[in-house]
């Protein structure tokens, strides 16, 4: 049976408490669907606390890190992968997802939604004003905004139809 991969991006160490609060709530549900969180790795902001989520949730965690060694992975990162690609591992962040979830960050984050959509990746926003910046592709359906990490669940079920039995 194959697991649905969420993609979880975001700010780092200067994501405020609020998102993180959010991106631990996020990582736990999607644990909880028995999901497999995927994200950028690191010990700290949205990186740390989703995993944090998922992990104390009993998910399954995997953190792409810009590095070549695993040694900046959050402790909540069952598989770290070690890319040494820098800000390049962010087209493996979005093509190892089969869903994106962003939530408040700076340009990397915008950098992993703008790769999303370049390759036809569904995006959830959470919480994230930048919608505007995306009008044709919420025209097009392959981009929704949500405030609420529950509505995060609902939309991937509604984005990424599947049958968890196969």
């Amino acid at each position: 049976m194959k697991k649905l991969i969420v993609g979880v991006m975001g700010g780092g160490e200067g994501a405020s408490p609020e998102v993180c609060e959010l991106a631990y709530k996020l990582g736990g549900l999607i644990a909880q669907q028995g999901w497999i969180l995927l994200n950028g790795g690191w010990g700290g902001g949205v990186m740390d606390a989703s995993a944090r989520g998922a992990k104390e949730h009993n998910g399954l965690t995997v953190g792409i890190l810009p590095d070549r060694h695993k040694d900046l992975a959050s402790s909540y990162i069952d598989i770290p992968i070690a890319t040494g690609m820098g800000d390049g591992r962010n087209i493996i962040n979005v093509l190892s997802s089969d869903i994106v979830v962003a939530l408040p960050g700076r340009s990397g984050t915008i950098s992993e939604i703008a790769l999303a959509l370049k390759n036809g990746k569904k995006v959830i926003l959470l919480n994230f004003p930048l919608a505007d910046l995306f009008v044709e592709y919420q025209k097009a359906g392959i981009m929704v905004s949500v405030n609420k990490p529950e509505e995060v669940i609902t939309m991937i079920k509604e984005l990424y139809p599947f049958d968890q039995e196969e």
